[in-house]
């Protein structure tokens, strides 16, 4: 299982838009390929907008924390912002702990 790092939270609505778009795009074309995704943006986005649930790490990191311990490997997806993001870095710290083995890949 491969556990798809992304940035998502940001000010503007319009851009934690289109980091979920990316996100569920490489998901699917991983996918696609044969590989076991879990993308927590792909996952948690709509449920977040559905029940007015915050979109911060602070929120989701116990949870996201927990997929990780499922997955083999992570993937941080290098969109605009992922080396500022603390839930990207928070995971690739975890993964680390984990001992994942870590790929970095553009926007597919």
């Amino acid at each position: 299982m491969i556990y798809l790092a992304t940035p998502y939270t940001h000010e503007d609505p319009a851009v934690m838009q289109r980091r979920f778009q990316v996100a569920n795009s490489t998901a699917a074309k991983l996918m696609q390929g044969g590989f076991h995704v879990f993308s927590p943006i792909s996952h948690t986005h709509p449920i977040a907008l559905a029940g007015n649930l915050p979109h911060g790490w602070d929120y989701w990191k116990e949870y996201d924390e927990r997929m990780l311990r499922a997955c083999k490997q992570i993937m941080v997806l290098m969109q605009d912002g992922w080396e500022r993001s603390v839930g990207v870095q928070a995971e690739i710290q975890i993964a680390r702990q984990l001992g994942l083995q870590e790929i970095y890949t553009r926007p597919l």
